[in-house]
């Protein structure tokens, strides 16, 4: 009707968009509905971890551990049969190389076992078993690289000179956010998926 009055065409009309949702507020929701996970969950889903962890060291572990033993026998035999007294020391050449080849399978399986898989998708096999998962405290993600090293070297370390076990009872009396150690080092948690 108003081309036929001779008026201004009007300028077409755009599609409609749906409304784009906050960042901030997807943020705020997924901070309000984080919780922490059970710590029940969390003990299976690490326990889970450390046997397939210990099962891949173990794989390296075994056939050099017993080298090392028919080496410190070859030793020792050699000693008994100089006839006089001398000091054998279990760590040498041999042994201390057999003892690093171990723990470089130890850093590597913790590095591909634990760490990758926390940086990728934010839970190990364990975890990911037990449908729980490790956050960055603060953005509610997985976390980076860095940090997730950080997480696993925290609890390894001390966990293989005892101290360990400290740092992952620390979570019984932590609040609000159930955080061991190496949780408070990273700046993650634990959450329910």
């Amino acid at each position: 009707m108003h081309r036929l009055a001779g008026a201004a065409p009007e300028q077409p009309v755009a599609p409609w968009k749906p409304p784009v949702d906050d960042v901030f507020q997807a943020a705020a929701r997924r901070q309000a509905a984080a919780r922490p996970a059970a710590l029940g969950r969390r003990l299976a889903a690490r326990l889970l971890d450390t046997v397939v962890l210990g099962a891949v060291t173990a794989a390296a572990a075994v056939p050099l551990g017993m080298k090392a033993l028919d080496h410190i026998d070859g030793k020792i035999e050699a000693a008994k049969l100089s006839g006089r007294t001398v000091t054998v020391w279990l760590i040498d050449g041999t042994t201390a190389v057999h003892l690093g080849i171990v723990l470089a399978v130890l850093l590597l399986g913790g590095v591909l076992l634990e760490v990758l898989p926390t940086v990728k998708w934010g839970r190990t096999l364990g975890k990911r078993l037990l449908g729980i998962e490790v956050r960055d405290i603060e953005a509610h993600e997985a976390p980076g690289f860095g940090a997730a090293l950080r997480r696993w070297l925290v609890y390894s370390v001390p966990g293989l000179l005892v101290v360990g076990v400290v740092g992952v009872l620390w979570c019984l009396f932590d609040k609000p956010w159930r955080q061991c150690w190496h949780d408070k080092a990273a700046h993650t948690f634990v959450a329910a998926a």
